[in-house]
């Protein structure tokens, strides 16, 4: 009898149940998250509300992005029941009324913890409260969480982020569950049923080429540092799982315009969660052409759900495929160099059949087809963006 009771208890335990929420994160998240322009002192419930509006009002939510998301800091402590409690001072309405208002905007709202006992800021983390916090959060209204894994020592990535898993899908709420441990252990390898997305890299930084070491490995650092380390990756992408090469750069000042259009396609090309780091509601023109344009989105956003990669892997000049739905291939020719360059495609030698008209998805008009070799000329730290259509 005992065994049979113990055998029962192990087919109706929820932790059997337990999975990650499907149907979400079909296409790779897109939204705004406030670490890379606001890190920890410039949060607040205004500079919050004000992203929000300019989300909605700038056409960026016509885009398709949809998250704004608390990165850390808007956390201060536990009450005497252990509830995570926010900072009165930033946040005097509370989070979840910060929630409604994002959601009154036909927005989504996301929030930040950490797996460890502490955030990377020092506030409190999830460990030890999973299932309360998740609780929590979806009370709030909350709907992407990114968990981060600072002061995570004596902990495995697998099982604490399965944890933090199983609390959100008890807790019942449908929310968006991304993975920050920076590629240490290569999530790719286990977190397709655990995360929704997951880091490759360590934290990108607001500049071009650099790159970052952490005792000896490369951990990111630059917009080309993080884009080489995603080679090998495209296999382990697809619709509900995706490769996550950290933030979005565009509008911060660090780059070029031409380097900020590098960036945006480029992430594009391999199939990256759009998350904006900028301050969206002091937008230049041309920031907003950039990370608005929707030839462009949507093929990040194409729903065959592929990860681009390198059919060139040149020194100075590479080339990029992504399949795309209805036979469509996108191609990014990427001029590395720090030099303008005249570039010569022969389609023929990428096997690219001949019957493709082409369309500049940059220059919004068509570019000829693949029956003639596509030539042209691309300024330093520059791409060209292409759609290759059947005819």
């Amino acid at each position: 009898m005992r065994r049979f009771f113990t055998l029962l208890f192990i087919i109706i335990s929820p932790a059997v149940f337990a999975q990650k929420f499907k149907d979400l994160a079909m296409t790779p998240p897109m939204g705004w998250n406030s670490w890379n322009k606001f890190a920890c002192d410039g949060i607040s419930e205004k500079a919050i509300r004000d992203v929000a509006d300019a989300m909605a009002s700038s056409g960026m939510k016509e885009a398709g992005y949809q998250y704004i998301v608390i990165d850390d800091c808007w956390q201060v402590g536990r009450d005497n029941l252990g509830n995570i409690m926010a900072d009165d001072n930033k946040f005097p309405s509370g989070i979840k009324a910060l929630a409604d208002y994002i959601h009154s905007k036909g927005l989504k709202f996301g929030i930040y913890s950490c797996a460890g006992r502490l955030t990377c800021a020092g506030r409190p983390g999830s460990r030890g409260y999973e299932y309360q916090d998740a609780r929590t959060y979806a009370k709030w209204g909350v709907d992407y969480l990114k968990l981060d894994w600072c002061n995570s020592d004596g902990q495995t990535t697998k099982e604490a982020y399965t944890l933090m898993r199983d609390a959100l899908y008890k807790a019942g709420r449908p929310i968006v569950f991304s993975i920050c441990e920076w590629g240490n252990s290569k999530p790719w390898y286990w977190a397709t049923d655990v995360g929704h997305l997951w880091r490759t890299t360590g934290d990108i930084e607001n500049q071009w080429g650099k790159v970052k070491a952490v005792e000896g490995k490369v951990w990111g650092g630059s917009v080309v540092a993080i884009l080489d380390m995603q080679a090998g990756l495209e296999k382990f992408a697809g619709p509900g799982h995706w490769n996550d090469p950290d933030m979005l750069e565009v509008g911060n000042g660090g780059l070029s315009i031409e380097e900020e259009r590098a960036h945006f396609s480029l992430w594009c090309m391999i199939a990256a969660p759009l998350v904006a780091g900028n301050d969206l509601s002091k937008m230049t023109k041309s920031t907003i052409e950039i990370l608005t344009n929707k030839d462009v989105i949507a093929v990040d956003q194409d729903t065959l759900g592929k990860q681009g990669y390198k059919i060139l892997d040149g020194v100075d000049f590479e080339i990029y495929l992504k399949p795309l739905s209805d036979g469509d291939t996108a191609i990014c020719l990427f001029n590395r160099s720090s030099k303008t360059m005249n570039v010569d495609v022969d389609w023929a030698k990428y096997k690219i059949a001949n019957n493709f008209k082409i369309t500049d998805l940059w220059a919004h008009k068509a570019a000829g087809t693949t029956a003639a070799n596509f030539k042209a000329n691309i300024a330093s730290h520059d791409v060209k963006m292409l759609r290759l259509s059947k005819r």
